[in-house]
């Protein structure tokens, strides 16, 4: 509907930032970051170089750009494959198995997407702000699942941490909030002394959704980015079964069904 109400205009500057942007990809495709040449755009496009910047200001703006889309399409797997999880019968440990294929699948399905969210595309360049909510979006769907969980001693340190931080960030507190509804009695911190009653099983809860999701994250993204890079060619191992024993090892320390 909003794209129907748009003016030529509007829609002809759409479709020129659509193009760019699959323009950049390819090149990224091609031969990574350093490959990003917008000059080289602009020719393919028939365009002179002053023009391409009325639709990007330089080339960060248009590593933003992507970037962004990546994240949000990366959240929208996510969010599809905990969807689909979360029907039927599947245990808590089958559905993390799922989150962690499901983010596996895209990465791989999108390599040059994915190595641009891992760290600085090109040396110098700094991702927005924004960015962070947009990452906090793909690890989302990882915190209701850990917020069941009953952690063992192998996870206890990274656990009191998380304790720590959902005190002091409000950000956290809300992220966590906001995908395991569960834990959100645990958003603000207690005043005085320590919470009990269901206050303080909330408070756990919320710990251990963060604790989880975030080994989750360090998992995920070793093993993936590993096997992305093709640092596993060679070898015996299927990436996926890798993976899973990691998550199988994961679900053991948190207790998880």
């Amino acid at each position: 509907m909003e794209r129907a109400q748009q003016g030529p205009r509007a829609r002809y500057r759409e479709q020129t930032r659509a193009e760019i942007k699959d323009l950049a990809l390819r090149q990224l495709a091609e031969g990574g970051g350093t490959a990003l040449a917008l000059t080289r755009i602009a020719k393919e496009m028939g365009l002179s170089g002053p023009a391409l910047y009325r639709y990007f200001t330089g080339r960060d703006d248009l590593l933003n750009a992507l970037i962004r889309d990546a994240y949000d399409d990366a959240a929208a797997a996510m969010a599809r494959a905990a969807a689909r999880s979360a029907k039927g019968s599947r245990g808590v440990r089958a559905r993390l198995h799922d989150l962690a294929e499901a983010y596996r699948a895209w990465a791989i399905a999108e390599p040059h997407r994915y190595l641009l969210l891992q760290g600085a595309p090109v040396p110098g360049y700094v991702a927005p702000p924004d960015t962070l909510e947009r990452a906090r979006a793909v690890l989302g769907p990882f915190l209701p699942l850990f917020a069941t969980g009953n952690p063992g001693p192998a996870v206890a340190a990274t656990v009191d941490e998380m304790t720590a931080w959902l005190t002091a960030e409000e950000s956290v507190r809300a992220w966590v909030a906001q995908y395991a509804p569960e834990a959100a009695e645990a958003t603000e911190p207690a005043e005085t002394g320590e919470a009990t009653g269901a206050g303080g099983a909330a408070a756990a809860a919320a710990a251990h959704a963060l604790a989880g999701a975030v080994l989750a994250w360090a998992q995920l993204h070793g093993s993936v980015s590993l096997e992305v890079a093709g640092q596993f060619a060679g070898m015996a191992h299927r990436g996926g079964t890798l993976l899973g024993a990691q998550m199988e090892l994961l679900a053991d320390a948190f207790g998880l069904e």
